[in-house]
């Protein structure tokens, strides 16, 4: 049982980094298709949007639909259907038809985390679950990693249209591989449904409230440095496709490592003893005070700058990772995927609410601006999180 475990975990890291190489295509590919349709930095975060506003609240609905269906069912049928709306991105024509395609695929998208929420909670338990959230978001960003090199070559090889449909279909593999090897009971697992939880009380808490705010102001972050990295590298530091395709991934292993280590560092204090909220929140600070050194970014040589660009993304990541895993300590495992998309709602507000806002001070007063902005959402977040999320709901673990 212990090997099958780590098995759902290889595959739910998988699904992660497949769910971020199609979302990436388009921003790996912003300066050449804004140039071929046509599209201004405010049309190009319209567009971000048309994919953000489904994104965030579909977290909602998904969470609901992953708690009744189990996460097998569910992320087979959320996986299938981002991977369609990715391969159709290669339709678009202008403005309207790729923001239309991008909400496809925004509709599908957030099932993933939630379905993968669900997952931890059946298959783990509490002492490797943040490890296990560590790996998924590990694979977010071996999502990001993958993404410049690879739609870099399948572009020269295919043409930015193709690339979208082979990025695309990669989904459809795994399907079936998901629903072979994904076949066996897990042990932590209950039936589907929510039992005795209402849906209403998990509204009803301070901890989903503060969970969800705390989302809301840290999550825009990591949609700067994912959608709007690699045009900032072209535009700012005159990077072309190729050296995206070098070097544009370093911050986001730098991710991988912060989600794999914040994931260790609350599991190694929860197996010394200590409570598992403490150990997530202690875990969580000092990487929050790290976050202002980011302002630096603008300011510094390339070299340098990339270097402060990956301590913020490692801090981002290890923050993250256990923001996430509180979802799996405060909430009993039959409502973890709603809870989950309670919570996840808050991380497609703080990018829908940012998005714009970061295209027009982009445009109005450069990126050094955005830095600066980005630089202290993470202590606000944190003291949300130390503020109101101090129990557990009957029936955990």
């Amino acid at each position: 049982m212990k090997s099958r475990r780590w098995l759902i975990a290889a595959l739910l890291f998988l699904a992660t980094v497949i769910n971020y190489v199609d979302r990436q295509t388009l921003s790996v590919l912003a300066a050449s298709i804004s140039r071929e349709l046509g599209l201004s930095n405010v049309e190009y975060s319209n567009v971000l949007t048309a994919f953000l506003v489904p994104y965030t609240f579909m977290y909602v609905l998904a969470g609901w639909l992953v708690d009744r269906w189990g996460s097998r069912f569910g992320l087979a049928v959320f996986m299938g259907w981002w991977s369609a709306a990715n391969a159709l991105h290669a339709l678009a024509r202008g403005a309207m038809s790729l923001g239309f395609f991008r909400f496809l695929l925004g509709l599908g998208e957030s099932g993933n985390f939630l379905a993968a929420a669900k997952a931890t909670s059946e298959w783990f338990p509490p002492g490797e679950r943040a490890l296990a959230n560590g790996l998924v978001n590990a694979a977010a960003s071996t999502g990001a990693i993958l993404a410049p090199p690879l739609i870099a070559f399948v572009t020269h090889l295919v043409g930015w249209r193709g690339a979208f449909v082979v990025t695309g279909l990669s989904g459809f593999v795994w399907i079936a591989a998901w629903w072979m090897l994904n076949s066996t009971r897990p042990p932590f697992g209950e039936e589907t449904g929510r039992g005795n939880v209402r849906y209403s009380a998990l509204w009803r808490m301070k901890e989903s409230w503060g969970l969800l705010l705390a989302r809301v102001f840290a999550d825009p972050v990591w949609w700067f440095y994912l959608f709007w990295l690699p045009k900032y590298l072209q535009e700012e530091r005159h990077f072309s496709l190729t050296a995206i395709a070098l070097f544009a991934w370093m911050p986001y292993l730098a991710a991988d490592f912060g989600s794999v280590v914040g994931g260790w560092v609350s599991g190694l204090l929860i197996r010394r003893r200590m409570e598992e909220l403490r150990a997530r929140r202690w875990t969580m600070a000092p990487c929050a005070l790290v976050m202002p050194v980011g302002i630096l970014a603008a300011y510094l040589p390339t070299g340098e700058a990339m270097a402060v660009i990956c301590l913020v993304t490692f801090c981002h990541m290890a923050w993250k990772t256990n923001l996430m895993t509180m979802t799996n300590d405060v909430y009993p495992t039959a409502a973890v995927g709603s809870a989950s998309g309670v919570v996840g709602l808050g991380s497609g507000l703080g990018g829908v609410l940012s998005t714009p806002i970061v295209g027009r001070i982009v445009d109005g007063f450069g990126y050094t601006a955005v830095f600066w902005m980005m630089g202290f959402l993470h202590i606000v977040a944190t003291a949300l999180v130390y503020a109101t999320v101090r129990r557990r709901m009957a029936g955990v673990e």
